[in-house]
């Protein structure tokens, strides 16, 4: 039985690295509803990997039993196979620990190497920067006398907001609190950790296309859900044209003033954003957002119950 499931997860794997990202990459809901599409790339990143992990890890140890529970035990216990071992068991044996090694490894180097930067980078700021008016409670507001309109967030346990002198100065009382309603929302619903899988999967393989793809659309939908989760903070007339504004005069004077690891008000595809807020979509209806997240969950259970299913039957 061990045979079938390692093919299953075979073709669920490839369907994962592939056609599956490519759709949701072109998919032009997602846009309606940034969480759940966030959601599902999750979904879509946890899945492939266990897929591809255990596809290898099943085939694998396939000559030991005839489930992965039954097969991992006495392959660990040093039991005799029950099968002839072939060549290439032991080729996707070490391919499996390999690639797990590997994604794990990333993960966690880069998860390190993004918070090195960012306290450097608070370092350096703190340095020279002043305290800004009003500094709220669940984060610190800090003055940059720089000319250019720039606003970022730094998360980490101590988040850090930061304004420059030339986007006070350049946007009205509104516009600035949209900027600073924006970054808020990144911090307040930790975008970065939503990111830093899809920095990994991008570091650990560089040659697949849709690593590149999934970062790329997990990065743009962090900033269209924070630019909602700012309207539903802001007043005004307008706020949608506020917001708008705020987020054009912050990529006109931004460039690469960003620190490295920081999320900021004019990040990911201004123009997608900006016709987004002026000309908003219908929302997502009720039915199609639980159908995404139940397609979430599924891709996640599929996978799950491939590599147990074996020992319950």
């Amino acid at each position: 039985m061990l045979p079938a499931t390692a093919l299953a997860l075979g073709v669920l794997a490839a369907l994962l690295a592939w056609p599956v990202p490519a759709a949701l990459a072109r998919a032009r809901w997602p846009r309606r509803d940034p969480l759940a599409a966030l959601v599902c790339w999750q979904a879509i990143g946890l899945a492939g990997g266990l897929s591809i992990i255990g596809a290898l890890l099943v085939h694998g140890l396939s000559s030991w039993g005839h489930s992965l529970p039954e097969a991992w035990w006495h392959w660990v216990t040093r039991q005799p196979a029950q099968e002839v071992v072939r060549g290439d068991h032991w080729v996707a044996q070490t391919l499996a620990a390999v690639l797990a090694l590997e994604l794990l490894g990333v993960l966690l180097l880069s998860g390190v190497r993004t918070a090195r930067t960012r306290r450097r980078h608070r370092e350096l700021l703190e340095l020279v920067v002043r305290p800004g008016a009003a500094a709220p409670v669940e984060d610190e507001t800090l003055l940059l006398d720089h000319p250019a309109p720039v606003a970022f967030c730094i998360p980490g346990a101590r988040p850090l907001l930061v304004l420059s002198s030339g986007m006070v100065a350049e946007l009205d009382e509104a516009q600035l609190d949209a900027v600073v309603a924006h970054e808020r929302a990144h911090l307040r619903e930790h975008h970065h950790l939503l990111l830093l899988p899809f920095v990994a999967w991008r570091a650990a393989l560089p040659v697949l296309p849709a690593a590149d793809r999934a970062h790329d659309a997990v990065r743009d939908l962090v900033e269209m859900r924070a630019d909602d989760v700012a309207l539903t903070s802001l007043a005004g007339p307008d706020p949608r044209r506020t917001l708008a504004a705020a987020i054009v005069a912050a990529a006109g004077g931004s460039g690469g003033q960003v620190p490295e690891g920081a999320l900021a008000v004019s990040g990911g595809p201004v123009a997608v954003r900006v016709r987004r807020l002026l000309a908003p979509a219908d929302p997502l209806p009720a039915r199609a957002r639980w159908t995404a997240l139940a397609c979430a969950v599924a891709l996640l259970l599929v996978p799950t119950v491939l590599l147990l299913l074996p020992a319950l039957v």
